[in-house]
Parts: structure tokens; C-alpha cells; sequence
């Protein structure tokens, strides 16, 4: 028996959110921003569970049960970070559909896309640049 880990055992980390609306968070989710449903578990004829992908990210959704909801929005103090290929591309894209976003800027190297989903979860759509740290995006090209 192996003492070291397995790194390959691992393969990928899903956020799992805990939300009020399936309805709403798929109009979000996959209208939006253009997330795709591959699995999905339905009880007693109502959709509980899924599972959204989008390129090589991913995330579950789970409406919480009637008596079960939390007192505050689930999502506050959560941010989850999709890297991807053109972040302003998804900005504009976004845009387009409809959705909110806050203003694109440089951080860490990154283009960053934040936006806020129904339930208060913080979502960013980054992507490597060698713009300078801190740059706005102007709307003329990133």
C-alpha cells in the first residue's frame, strides 16, 4: 500500500450551491451566461439537483427544501474564480443577455468579470493578461 497520495486521484472541484429558485438560478445560469445542464436529478416530479458545465467549468445546484432556506442570502462571503481563454469576450457577452456585471479591471495579472448570482454567490471570469495592474477596461479592446 502506497503512502503517498495519488495526485492523479483528484480531478476536478465543483462548487455545489445551496439556492432559493431553481427556476430563477437556471434563467441566470444557463440563459445568462450560458451555462449548459448535463445532468440533473428530478424527485416527485419537481428538478432538485444539477449539474451546469460550461467549457471546462462547472457547478451544482440544489434548490433548498420548503423550512430548510437560510435567513440570509446562501451565497454572501462565497466567491468562486472560472479561468478562461478572453474574459472581456464573456463580459460583452454577458452584457448582451442581460447581466449585470461589475466593471472589468486588472488584478493579479487577470482580467477580472465579477458579477453576483440570485443568492449572493460571487462569481469571477478571469483570464491572463500583461495589461498593467489596476487598467479599467474602457470598452475598446482588452
Amino acid at each position: 500500500m502506497s503512502t503517498a497520495p495519488d495526485a492523479a486521484n483528484v480531478r476536478q472541484a465543483v462548487p455545489f450551491f445551496g439556492i432559493t429558485s431553481m427556476e430563477r438560478s437556471l434563467r441566470f445560469y444557463v440563459d445568462g451566461l450560458g451555462f449548459t445542464m448535463t445532468l440533473k436529478w428530478i424527485d416527485d416530479g419537481k428538478l432538485r439537483w444539477c449539474w451546469l458545465e460550461r467549457g471546462g467549468g462547472a457547478l451544482m445546484l440544489q434548490e433548498y427544501r420548503e423550512g430548510r432556506v437560510p435567513a440570509d442570502k446562501p451565497g454572501v462571503g462565497v466567491s468562486v474564480c472560472f479561468t478562461c481563454d478572453d474574459a472581456i469576450a464573456l463580459y460583452h457577452e454577458f452584457a448582451a443577455r442581460g447581466i449585470e456585471t461589475a466593471h472589468p479591471f486588472v488584478g493579479n495579472g487577470m482580467w477580472d468579470v465579477g458579477l453576483v448570482d440570485p443568492d449572493g454567490y460571487s462569481l469571477h471570469f478571469e483570464s491572463v493578461t500583461d495589461v498593467p495592474e489596476g487598467t479599467e477596461y474602457s470598452g475598446r479592446g482588452g
